[in-house]
């Protein structure tokens, strides 16, 4: 699978796999992580805008997508019950979704990451066992929690990918 920056043109299908994603983890015992709005349409296209928004493709088939940015992320400067693995540049991965049509979409997007940025940072949602699953079993560890703008708690994963 590859890897592209998404454009405007793809929102509908975007949003289609938000949608997904949200069923998912309604299903999986996850409902207010995003509720059944989240991300915002308003919020992609920001995301997509600056470039930081990304699809996971093979053969013109669209089967992810995902924010990531290198730089600080203001919702990570305060970390509580741990710390960070290190205070080194990090690259941010946010909005992570599949279509769940085929196998290896976070795999497609983990190798993307590793190559942008030395370290990379992630949150979850606390009731969100599968994400959580699917970063300690690829090399995250879980530094502590996070707070988002909104007050809402994350639990904030790091992985060293180069010292």
């Amino acid at each position: 699978m590859k890897v592209r920056k998404s454009s405007i043109e793809d929102i509908n299908l975007i949003l289609d796999i938000y949608a997904k994603a949200r069923a998912f983890m309604k299903e999986n015992g996850n409902p207010n992580q995003w509720y059944d709005y989240k991300p915002l349409k308003e919020d992609i296209l920001e995301d997509i805008s600056h470039r930081h928004h990304h699809l996971i493709y093979e053969d013109n088939k669209i089967y992810g997508c995902f924010t990531f940015f290198k730089g600080e992320d203001p919702t990570y400067k305060i970390i509580d019950d741990g710390t960070w693995l290190n205070d080194k540049n990090y690259g941010v991965i946010h909005k992570v979704a599949s279509s769940f049509d085929k196998k290896g979409v976070f795999k497609a997007i983990l190798n993307y990451c590793e190559n942008e940025a030395d370290n990379l940072r992630i949150d979850t949602h606390k009731d969100n066992h599968v994400m959580q699953n699917v970063l300690e079993k690829n090399g995250f560890k879980k530094c502590g929690i996070i707070y988002l703008h909104n007050g809402d708690e994350r639990l904030a994963y790091q992985k060293i990918v180069r010292n």
